[in-house]
């Protein structure tokens, strides 16, 4: 017992942080509970967004009871691709995503050939609040399936990669990849066995990844480098992170963001209590970049200033950026 908690002092010390001090000192102080349904449900998060002007994998419908699954047929259309989730899911569970039709019937990306029963089983599920917050009912969503930028070909297994940016009252604290593999069944969550890559703040440079908790340099299923990947239109994706403060006003989110070959940077959803393995991929804790833009605000504060999202994003990247060594 003494051991362990010699670990975590010197984990402390290294300003890694733990879930909670995550709790205590971030999620309860800067996120008021009655703002939560804002980020816990995809739907009001895509439909605040879209009124803000920022981009989002455009939504094809909205199933809310037993009885407007008959609606299906209305809003697939002729669509050969999309993707149903639980509006209130979490860790990526629920989803499901069609790659394409197989005569009358579908192939998931994982390449499985599914019958629209089984769709309406799965929408089903959905409304029962099998995947959501605590268990209550739920509605599903069916939207705009993500094509991954060709940059990402090298070092993704099936799946849509995605960016997930730290963000504490605007700033952008931290940045990971994460990257589907073929463990997580081509979704990008950790949990599932995805890899988090940490990126740099600063240039939007790859550093090394994590992956089960390993560190790695390679993708399991690709082989190639994880590393030294320049992801496109970086600055673009910091500032949409940085803005989504003003989104949704809770101070300390997870903003997980999507790089489309057609459309570009896309908000996938936010999240109200990110997790901390970001800090394994970054080789880097949190507490440290926290607290000094804890002391950064006092300081505006004090002279009355507030910064907008461009040079919130700016202190961010200087104070925390850094030129990767190889």
């Amino acid at each position: 017992m003494f051991g362990l908690w010699k670990t975590w002092k010197a984990l402390e010390a290294r300003g890694i942080m733990g879930i909670n001090r995550r709790n205590a000192d971030y999620v309860l102080k800067y996120n008021k509970r009655h703002l939560y349904p804002i980020v816990d449900d995809k739907i009001i998060t895509k439909e605040r967004a879209i009124k803000a002007g920022i981009h989002v994998p455009e939504m094809y419908g909205i199933i809310s009871t037993e009885k407007e699954i008959d609606k299906l047929d209305e809003i697939i259309g002729n669509r050969n691709d999309f993707v149903i989730k639980p509006a209130q899911g979490a860790g990526g569970d629920g989803i499901l995503v069609i790659a394409d039709r197989f005569e009358d019937r579908y192939r998931t990306v994982s390449g499985k050939i599914i019958s629209h029963e089984e769709i309406e089983h799965q929408i089903s599920s959905i409304l029962t609040g099998l995947y959501s917050l605590g268990g209550h009912r739920d509605r599903a969503l069916i939207e705009y399936r993500v094509t991954p930028d060709q940059i990402f070909k090298s070092i993704s297994y099936e799946g849509v990669p995605d960016i997930r940016i730290i963000v504490l009252m605007g700033y952008p604290v931290m940045a990971m990849l994460r990257l589907p593999t073929r463990q997580s069944g081509g979704k990008a969550n950790l949990h599932q066995g995805a890899i988090g890559v940490g990126v740099d703040l600063a240039t939007g440079v790859t550093l090394r990844g994590t992956w089960l908790n390993n560190i790695i340099s390679k993708h399991p299923d690709t082989t190639n480098a994880v590393d030294g990947v320049q992801l496109p239109n970086w600055d673009g994706f910091m500032t949409l992170a940085a803005g989504c403060y003003e989104l949704c006003g809770l101070g300390y989110i997870g903003v997980d963001m999507v790089l489309d070959q057609d459309k570009g940077p896309l908000i996938l959803e936010l999240n109200a209590r990110p997790g901390l393995n970001i800090q394994i991929a970054n080789d880097c804790g949190l507490t440290q970049r926290t607290h000094a833009i804890e002391a950064h605000l006092e300081a505006l504060a004090k002279n009355r200033v507030t910064e907008t999202a461009a040079e919130r994003v700016r202190f961010a990247q200087q104070l925390f950026g850094h030129v990767p060594s190889h």
